[in-house]
């Protein structure tokens, strides 16, 4: 039964994914597009359409940063999905609440999702939920840690491994971008904040290189990335002793960015060249971005979560396993699924009314259990081995 409506802003590719699910499985009566490019907006909604055999959604042009237009844009709209760069994500929450709409994003700031959860008492008292940082990674992965942890009956350790891959790499990157690069340069720049010994650590990115052996990709390279577990070792200070996030590489991928570190190319300051200011950054990009972007991508995308604890009185590790790979019969690669399949799921809980009212951090929002239920039921293959 079509029951709700949704508004998807970014058009892009992880938001015509989620937008795609909402139309197959949340239950949508009408799902409104929203993009800077009306063009863009239009394209993925007939894909939708076709897709899924009906007339159901329709696509539009919209400046996010414009508070006008969206205030108009958004009353009547259910659950809003905000899948647009971060830094518009607090704007875009104020305006949702102005309107009586739920919200989500795709997140990639753990600082503004501070701000957005302060406004709880806001969010309270107009009835609706605010769930920001849901995707992959923050988002599923989040959601498998805390279901590995809710699986021991007195959990420890809680270590999580996820990466978006090439099926067939090419050298020397032996990677393709599958989202916004600056996304990508945020997440190895900074440092993460682990649990360590129970205590909040933070920790500086690519520091910490390990090798982790995953079928069917054999031997890969895990490293510390920031942003990937959004405000989830705060909520879990004083449930578990150890809680940490490592992003998967092809081996010798991780070499290259820690060069790149260390040169000063993920700077956002400012240097002068021959008289003239540039950012390192924008340079890295320009450079950077047209070597690791593809015209068709076909990925795999993987997560492992290995949890120890106690289980039945005995010392038990539980691991959870994920692949996710390219669907031929969409043409949606595995980070859109991974990444926009969460973030509507979430709308769908939202819309029924099984999330609570108010700021609420993903991995608390809704039992780990019934997520990974739906993350089953779209046909997404996850494993679970007790050792």
């Amino acid at each position: 039964m079509s029951k709700y409506t949704y508004a998807v802003l970014g058009a892009g590719r992880q938001g015509t994914s989620a937008a795609y699910d909402l139309a197959k499985f949340g239950e949508a009566k009408r799902i409104f597009l929203a993009d800077l490019k009306e063009e863009t907006a239009q394209h993925s909604a007939q894909r939708i359409n076709r897709l899924v055999g009906r007339e159901v959604a329709t696509g539009t042009g919209l400046d996010v940063s414009d508070r006008t237009a969206l205030d108009k844009f958004l009353p009547g709209v259910d659950v809003a999905l905000s899948a647009v760069p971060y830094y518009f994500n607090l704007e875009i929450t104020k305006a949702c609440l102005a309107a009586g709409a739920s919200m989500c994003d795709m997140g990639g700031h753990t600082g503004v999702v501070r701000q957005q959860l302060a406004l709880d008492r806001e969010a309270t008292k107009a009835g609706v939920s605010i769930v920001p940082d849901c995707g992959m990674g923050p988002g599923l992965n989040v959601t498998m840690a805390i279901y590995a942890k809710d699986l021991l009956d007195e959990p420890h350790s809680v270590h999580i491994f996820d990466g978006g891959l090439p099926q067939d790499p090419i050298p020397p990157w032996n990677y393709q971008a599958t989202f916004h690069i600056n996304g990508l340069t945020n997440e190895l720049d900074g440092q993460a904040t682990f649990l360590r010994n129970g205590v909040l650590t933070p920790v500086d990115t690519l520091t910490e290189p390990e090798f982790i052996d995953f079928p069917p990709l054999g031997r890969l390279e895990a490293d510390v990335t920031s942003g990937g577990m959004s405000t989830s070792p705060w909520t879990l200070e004083g449930q578990l002793q150890d809680y940490t996030n490592k992003t998967l590489r092809y081996p010798g991928h991780f070499e290259w960015l820690r060069a790149f570190k260390e040169l000063g190319l993920f700077s956002e300051e400012a240097v002068k060249v021959n008289g003239k200011e540039v950012i390192p950054r924008e340079v890295y990009h320009t450079l950077l971005e047209p070597k690791i972007r593809a015209e068709e991508i076909r990925d795999i995308c993987v997560i492992r979560v290995v949890g120890s604890g106690l289980k039945d009185g005995k010392e038990t590790t539980v691991t959870v396993d994920l692949v996710d790979t390219y669907d031929e019969e969409t043409g949606f690669t595995a980070m859109e699924r991974l990444t926009g399949w969460h973030c509507a799921i979430m709308m769908g809980f939202q819309a029924r009314g099984q999330v609570p009212a108010g700021g609420v951090s993903m991995e608390v929002a809704v039992p780990a259990a019934d997520f990974m239920d739906a993350v089953r039921e779209r046909g997404i293959h996850f494993e679970v081995h007790f050792s």
